[in-house]
């Protein structure tokens, strides 16, 4: 059977995630001005994997995060086997646990299908999170990932079609969504938000694999967990941003 033309750019994206070394070879230099980004005020971020990996894969978030003023949190669920009915009890315990320890709204990032997870919990207890940071997570696809639609909607059935329009709706908390046009695993524009009030799209120079240790989404994600809760406003790009950020 010949090689199609699919074939070969599926594999060459695949390719360019090999990049995610020369990402990991940049933090160490990255992290005298990774910490001297915008401090958090001490509020609690849980932190959900892709699909296939753990919380090993969100340590470098995790730890970033604590060393300049968040408490972070895994999801303590080991890896990401997909959308379960357990799992979303599971997650749904583990935010209003959160919530009512710190007595306050808790943040949400989430990677991959864990962004997925993110701004389900978040458009089912809006009163519980604070805000979503979604790192190439492909809710705007028109197909159902993972069953994650059935799972996070409770098992209601639908219409794809219908199931693809409530999803690509951002939840009423503030939503970013980081994003690579070089990202080899899931299709860029399925993981952009509806530019809104509350809603904002970051690009990045990243893979997808590399997300969780790229100094730009780093940064990014810090910045935008700094924002003073009920006074969130649309990520700064001008000067240096101007050039780093899309």
């Amino acid at each position: 059977m010949p090689f199609s033309a699919d074939g070969a750019r599926t594999l060459l994206s695949w390719a360019g995630e090999l990049r995610v070394f020369a990402e990991l070879g940049a933090l160490a230099p990255a992290l005298p001005a990774l910490l001297n980004a915008p401090r958090g005020d001490g509020h609690g971020v849980l932190v959900l994997p892709g699909m296939l990996t753990g919380d090993e894969s969100t340590f470098v978030i995790r730890r970033y995060l604590d060393e300049i003023g968040y408490t972070t949190h895994p999801w303590n669920q080991g890896h990401n086997w997909g959308p379960s009915r357990v799992l979303h009890e599971a997650l749904r315990t583990r935010l209003r646990e959160l919530s009512a320890r710190y007595g306050r709204r808790v943040s949400i990032v989430g990677w991959s299908l864990g962004g997925i997870y993110a701004r389900e919990l978040a458009r089912e207890y809006p009163s519980l999170v604070r805000q979503v940071v979604t790192l190439g997570s492909p809710f705007g696809a028109d197909h159902d990932p993972d069953g994650a639609d059935y799972v996070m909607n409770g098992g209601v059935n639908g219409h794809s079609a219908e199931k693809a329009a409530r999803r690509r709706v951002a939840p009423p908390v503030p939503c970013t969504a980081i994003y690579s046009k070089s990202d080899g695993v899931v299709d860029w524009e399925d993981c952009r938000e509806t530019d809104g009030p509350q809603a904002e799209n970051i690009e990045v120079t990243a893979t997808h694999l590399g997300m969780g240790v790229n100094p730009m989404v780093l940064w990014a994600i810090a910045d935008r967990l700094a924002q003073p809760e009920n006074d969130w406003k649309p990520f700064d790009r001008t000067g240096l941003h101007e050039w780093l950020y899309g």
